[in-house]
């Protein structure tokens, strides 16, 4: 490397790169240059000749960035070294030791595995719906990344306290069955990948000194999001070896649902007493607008995490302040952002530079139809168009069997038996309903449409989408009270095509999760009420961290817009029962909310002590709405039943009682003592679909109570 790279650092960026070689820890914010330090950091170690080119690994989490690891290293004179993600430098390893260790050739790797979880779901009784079998998939990816055997599943989400998308005796039969007919089959899935690379090189010497001859030196990026499988993997690599650099943000911490855990980036001094340890905290991609929003949210973090927080501060110019808007419901909410991002690109801003980040990929229909309405091309990052979804493409082949044989009833439709068949589905489907709503609900029962809500997970994303489907039905019906399923169908069919926007240069949708490790000049972040963001089944403090942590991530997206809005009702000309979200709680006074024409009446006020009228600094605080130095005021017999009706419940269903409700809810129930639906929503950690399932019976215990 020649002096003129190493000036083109900062003094942080440089202290990293010119660390000694052994375990170095670059704890690197959002916007700090982190690719630009590892690469660098790896130059270095080559051109000082601490390790040749081909002896250091750098390992990463997706390909994009592997990808443009390789590109810099290049650039840098140092394209010998691999860059590659986990389950890429395995397979590669394994390819080359199976052979020589297992022997014969290498068993092939299931690129698709859910004709494989379908078959041994169907074996033990399961759903094979695919919502179902995408959840079981993830629950047995999810036990594989924390090294949990099919024998162990059940203790272990018992020990944890998981709240499992399926049921967890279901998930067990069928994680063992997936294991035993994968084995039968002779073959590999991802994860076993690292799984055999590790048994190979932890139990056979013969394989891993030679392994460990050739690779000396091991970098690893976003630390903080590693599995317990990833870093048992690591540590197959070292071999007990101490020349790793990790890089990573405990601040942007936010894949344990997926079983990645910070605690390897928390404890890594612990583990390497000896270790350098760096900060990299100087922002080059927002303005201070964005980087003080960012710093005030983070600050407010606790728990494990918080130890290791970084403060950011910018090195850009000033910028707009950002902005904060109140809608009276959800389709308000994405006309508005539909309207803005138009402006912004008439203003010469690209389209591609604009991103729309929301909680859940079910949010993201809303605003597909707002941008096409309004003329925007727009692009969903990390999911299909919304009427290109297998399960919404299963709804409208319903829809339409139901709309053409209420074509068939007409006089005109003669006598066609399949007319008469399709006649007779649709009767039985509408089972004596009337009216275009009620009949659009019923069939969609076929297809997945329940009462209530199931649990977060794939199915929960189907019922969502149906869900959405139902509310295109009652906006129909609200303007044109005839309307027939034969109209509504070709409603539908036009909503598809307007939706068909250029994939190019368009606006970003994407979820806050897809949203990770990108950026944009302009982000609006939207959704952002109790309930959504933080999520309504994220009902534990670490949970409720991990979704400040998400927040965190979408602010620290923006270059130097960003727009932050929120919806008090879902659907046009609701009831406005929703509150802001509280990680919005003291950031920005009322003053600086800009309320949308309609949006008046919201009842949220900043968190404020119920006791001594002090401001509500943590999590529980805000869901208890007293803060830590103020007496409870429950009435001990009310919690009493509370608790004995939660246990009820949780048994009647085979779940943990926290799953229904949380301690800390429960005593936010008993001291707020709702007398109607709208406050009992209002409870930090009770959402629409726990209002739904639980709210008569808490409403009833509660009201019951007040009168003995």
């Amino acid at each position: 490397m020649t002096a003129e790279l190493y000036a083109a650092l900062d003094e942080g960026q440089r202290a990293a790169v010119l660390a000694p070689a052994g375990p170095v820890c670059v704890l690197a914010g959002a916007g700090t240059g982190k690719t630009r330090t590892i690469t660098h950091r790896i130059a270095h170690l080559i051109a000082a000749g601490h390790h040749a080119g081909d002896e250091v690994l750098a390992v990463t989490f997706t390909t994009r960035a592997a990808g443009e690891m390789r590109t810099r290293l290049r650039s840098l004179g140092a394209g010998a070294v691999q860059a590659r993600t986990f389950h890429s430098a395995a397979l590669r390893q394994l390819a080359y030791f199976w052979p020589r260790v297992v022997g014969g050739e290498m068993w092939p790797v299931i690129e698709h595995k859910m004709r494989l979880v379908a078959a041994v779901a169907k074996r033990v009784g399961a759903g094979t719906d695919t919502p179902t079998l995408r959840d079981l998939a993830s629950e047995i990816e999810w036990a594989k990344a924390c090294l949990i055997a099919p024998d162990d599943y059940l203790r272990a989400v018992g020990t944890l306290q998981r709240a499992t998308p399926v049921d967890a005796q279901t998930v067990a039969r069928a994680y063992s069955a997936y294991e035993s007919a994968k084995t039968d089959a002779r073959q590999l899935d991802f994860d076993d990948l690292l799984l055999h690379i590790c048994a190979i090189l932890e139990n056979d010497e013969d394989a891993a000194r030679p392994f460990r001859a050739r690779y000396r030196c091991f970098v690893v990026d976003e630390y903080q999001d590693v599995t317990p499988l990833q870093q048992r993997t690591l540590d197959a690599w070292l071999g007990g070896r101490d020349q790793v650099t990790v890089v990573g943000d405990a601040n942007q911490t936010i894949y344990s649902f997926a079983g990645a855990s910070p605690r390897y980036l928390l404890d890594f001094e612990r583990r390497y007493p000896h270790a350098t340890v760096l900060r990299l905290e100087r922002d080059y991609r927002s303005t201070p607008q964005v980087v003080t929003l960012a710093n005030r949210v983070i600050a407010g973090a606790s728990g494990a995490t918080a130890t290791k927080r970084l403060t950011l501060k910018a090195a850009r110019p000033d910028g707009p302040d950002a902005t904060f808007e109140e809608h009276p419901d959800e389709p308000a909410e994405a006309a508005a952002v539909a309207r803005r991002a138009k402006a912004l690109i008439a203003g010469g801003m690209s389209a591609s530079s604009i991103a729309v980040l929301y909680r859940i990929n079910a949010q993201s229909e809303g605003y597909e139809q707002a941008l096409a309405a309004e003329g925007v091309p727009y692009v969903v990052r990390g999911g299909e168009r919304f009427f290109a979804r297998a399960d919404v493409r299963a709804a409208l082949v319903e829809l339409n069997k139901v709309a053409r044989a209420e074509v068939a009833r007409a006089p005109a439709a003669g006598d066609s038996d399949t007319g008469a068949a399709e006649s007779g589905a649709a009767d039985a489907a509408f089972d004596g309903e009337t009216g275009l709503v009620p009949q659009v609900r019923a069939v969609l029962g076929r297809v997945g449409l329940t009462p209530t809500p199931p649990p977060p997970g794939a199915l929960r994303d189907r019922w969502d989408a149906l869900a959405a489907l139902v509310s295109v039905a009652e906006e129909l019906s609200a303007v044109d009270a005839s309307a027939t399923m034969t109209t509504f169908v070709a409603e539908l069919a036009q909503r598809a095509q307007s939706q068909h926007a250029p994939s190019v240069d368009g606006v970003t949708l994407a979820s806050l999760h897809a949203a990770k490790g990108l950026e944009w000049d302009a982000v609006f972040l939207v959704g952002l009420t109790d309930g959504t963001l933080p999520i309504q089944h994220a009902d534990t403090p670490e949970a409720i961290e991990e979704e400040r942590r998400l927040f965190y991530v979408g602010i620290t997206r923006a270059r130097s817009r960003l727009m932050l809005s929120w919806a008090l009702a879902r659907q046009e000309g609701g009831r406005r029962v929703r509150s802001r979200s509280r990680f919005l709680t003291g950031l920005v006074p009322s003053s600086g909310v800009r309320t949308a024409p309609g949006a008046r009446g919201q009842r949220h006020k900043p968190g404020r002590c119920t006791g001594c009228g002090g401001p509500l600094a943590t999590a529980a605080e805000i869901k208890a709405g007293r803060c830590q130095a103020c007496p409870s005021t429950a009435d001990p017999g009310l919690v009493a039943e509370l608790k004995a009706w939660r246990k009820g419940r949780a048994s009647d269903a085979s779940v943990p009682a926290f799953v229904v409700f949380s301690d800390a809810t429960l005593m936010a129930i008993a001291e707020r003592r709702p007398c109607d639906r709208a406050a009992l929503l209002a409870i930090p950690g009770i959402g629409r679909s726990k209002l739904d399932t639980y709210g008569s019976e808490v409403l009833s215990i509660v009201a019951g109570h007040a009168a003995s």
